[in-house]
C-alpha cells in the first residue's frame, strides 16, 4: 500500500489528507481535510439552528452571538482536553496553538469541545437572555450533525481506528494502521461506527424534538444516545486517551449516559405525580364547590323563607 492508499470493505481509495495549500510562508500553509470537514459539519449545525430555532423558542440573532463566542472557546477546550490526557508534554507553549507547524493544531478531543461549549454557551445565554435549557436542546442536535460529519476527518487522516477485526472483508487497512498495529490485517473503522451512530441519533432526536415535554429533554437524550454509543465504540479503539488503565472517554460516556437516563426517569416520574395531583385537586375542588353550593342558601331561598314567616304571623 502507498502512503495514501486505503483499503476499506474491499474498496481501494487514494487519500491525500491535505485539501489544499495556501500561499502563506515559505512552504505554504497546508489545509487538512480534517479541518475542512469539521468546519463543514459546524456550518451545517449552524444552518440547522437557524432553521429550527423558533421551535425551541429561541431568537436566532441572539443565539448567533452566543455561537460566535462559544465556537473558538470550544476548539481551545477540545485542544486542552487532548493535551491533558494525551500524556505527552508539549515542546513549547506555541505548540498548543499549532505555531511553528505547517498543519496547525494537531490533536483535538470532542468531549473537551462539548464541555467547553456547554459551559461557555451557558454563560453567554444568560448574558443574552436566552433560556439555557432550550439552547442546550438545540445545541445537542447541532453536536450530532457536527460529530457525524467531522468524524470523516479521522478517515482522511487514517486515525481513530480499532483493533483487528479478524475478517478478510470487514474493516480497513492503510500504512498508518499497519505501522501502528505492527502487522497486517483489517481493523475496526471506529470513525465510521461513530459517524453512523451520530447521524442516526440526529434523526431520532430531531423526531423527538417535535414531542418535547420539557426544556432540557433533548440534551438529556443526547447524553444517553451519544454516551451509550461512544462507551461501546471506545472499547474498540487503539488510541484512547487514558488515566492509568482507564479509558477516559469510555468512563465519561458511561457516566453521562447513566446520569442522563436517571434524570429522565426522575423528571418523568415527577411530571406524572404533578399531573395526578392537579387532577385530584381539580376533582376535590369540584366536590367541595358542589357541597358549598348545597349548604349556602340562595337569594330565592331566603325570599321564600321570609314569605313563609310573614304568612305564619298573619295567621
Amino acid at each position: 500500500m502507498g502512503e495514501n492508499e486505503v483499503l476499506i470493505f474491499g474498496m481501494h481509495f487514494n487519500i491525500n489528507p491535505v485539501a489544499f495549500v495556501l500561499p502563506i510562508g515559505q512552504n505554504g500553509w497546508k489545509i487538512q481535510w480534517y479541518g475542512v470537514l469539521i468546519a463543514f459539519g459546524f456550518l451545517l449545525a449552524v444552518i440547522y439552528g437557524a432553521r429550527y430555532a423558533k421551535r425551541f423558542n429561541i431568537d436566532f440573532d441572539r443565539l448567533l452571538d452566543v455561537i460566535i463566542v462559544t465556537a473558538p472557546v470550544a476548539i481551545l477546550c477540545a485542544r486542552a482536553y487532548y493535551v491533558i490526557f494525551d500524556g505527552k508534554p508539549l515542546k513549547s507553549f506555541g505548540e498548543f496553538f499549532g505555531v511553528g507547524t505547517d498543519s496547525g493544531i494537531s490533536g483535538l478531543a470532542i468531549y473537551g469541545g462539548v464541555i467547553g461549549a456547554a459551559v461557555c454557551g451557558t454563560l453567554m445565554c444568560r448574558l443574552k437572555k436566552i433560556k439555557v435549557l432550550d439552547a442546550l436542546d438545540l445545541a445537542a442536535l447541532g453536536f450530532l450533525i457536527g460529530q457525524g460529519i467531522g468524524r470523516w476527518g479521522n478517515f482522511t487522516n487514517q486515525e481513530a481506528f480499532g483493533t483487528f477485526t479478524g475478517s478478510s472483508f470487514w474493516g480497513m487497512q492503510s500504512n498508518n494502521t499497519i505501522d501502528y498495529m505492527k502487522g497486517y490485517g483489517l481493523v475496526h473503522p471506529c470513525f465510521l461506527y461513530e459517524s453512523i451512530w451520530c447521524i442516526a441519533g440526529f434523526f431520532v432526536l430531531h423526531f423527538l424534538a417535535n414531542r418535547r415535554k420539557f426544556s432540557g429533554q433533548i440534551s438529556l437524550y443526547y447524553c444517553v444516545w451519544y454516551g451509550f454509543g461512544r462507551a461501546i465504540i471506545e472499547t474498540l479503539r487503539t488510541d484512547s486517551l487514558m488515566i492509568g488503565p482507564i479509558r477516559v472517554s469510555c468512563l465519561l460516556s458511561a457516566v453521562a449516559c447513566v446520569a442522563a437516563a436517571v434524570a429522565l426517569v426522575l423528571i418523568d416520574k415527577r411530571m406524572k405525580e404533578e399531573k395526578a395531583a392537579l387532577v385530584y385537586s381539580g376533582v376535590f375542588s369540584d366536590d367541595e364547590t358542589e357541597e358549598e353550593a348545597e349548604e349556602e342558601p340562595t337569594e330565592e331561598t331566603n325570599e321564600e323563607s321570609e314569605a313563609d314567616i310573614k304568612e305564619e304571623e298573619n295567621e
